[in-house]
């Protein structure tokens, strides 16, 4: 890590999933929710690897499914931390499925999930910024601020709701 922060290369993490009948509901697609329980996963596995350290999933927002995932299919769900505040990070995770004989790929799911470091006593703690190397890391880095300020937003409109 520099004095200014950690790249994104630092805590990038990927799996990789085949798909087996089990895993996939009465139209032969794979359960939303297994997807999202690796897509967690991978998260929170790049976001320890990040802050060096405890952290809890404090939101996901933006999950799009935008292509199916059948039985047979292999995915690859990779993550890497796009921002941090003082505590908190964000996380793109991406699942992208492989055809396994032809190695066609295409992009199923894509989503930001935040994660917040804890301390020993579980209280948040700071991290280290991100340092951005390519051009989709800097896109990611520069809208971040916005959609952190959304999640605020809701935070705070549910909160005013009570």
């Amino acid at each position: 890590m520099s004095e200014n922060g950690k790249s994104t290369h630092e805590s990038r993490s990927s799996m990789m999933q085949l798909i087996f009948p089990s895993d996939t509901n009465y139209h032969g697609t794979m359960f939303g929710g297994k997807v999202m329980e690796y897509m967690d996963k991978i998260a929170a596995i790049t976001s320890m690897r990040h802050a060096r350290g405890p952290v809890v999933t404090a939101s996901t927002d933006s999950l799009d499914f935008v292509a199916p995932i059948r039985v047979g299919d292999m995915i690859d769900v990779e993550a890497f931390v796009t921002w941090t505040h003082r505590s908190s990070m964000e996380i793109y995770v991406k699942v992208e499925t492989e055809n396994v004989y032809t190695g066609e790929r295409r992009t199923a799911v894509t989503a930001f999930f935040s994660f917040v470091a804890l301390d020993e006593n579980n209280k948040p703690r700071p991290v280290a910024p991100i340092i951005p190397q390519t051009p989709e890391e800097e896109a990611l880095h520069s809208s971040a601020p916005a959609r952190y300020e959304l999640r605020m937003q809701r935070k705070q409109d549910r909160i005013d709701k009570k």
